[in-house]
């Protein structure tokens, strides 16, 4: 994470725009030696394909879910 003043920012602000949208990493404004800002980039949720593709079809899954399983757990 970078940090960077308010001043040292502002003639530079496109080039440093750019460089977080290239690496991703978030950029924190100062002023005052404090930081004020955290500019990074948006990032997008996965889709639940992508995060459960690879277990899809193998996982068992009752006719009727809904349904309780009381015969496993015996008498409680």
């Amino acid at each position: 994470m970078e940090y960077i003043s308010k001043s040292r920012l502002k003639p530079k602000l496109l080039e440093y725009l750019r460089r977080v949208e290239e690496t991703r990493e978030p950029l924190i404004i100062t002023s005052h030696n404090k930081p004020v800002l955290k500019i990074e980039p948006i990032t997008t949720a996965m889709k639940v394909s992508d995060v459960f593709g690879s277990y899809w079809g193998k996982t068992p899954v009752p006719d009727d879910v809904m349904e309780p399983e009381t015969g496993e757990w015996g008498d409680v």
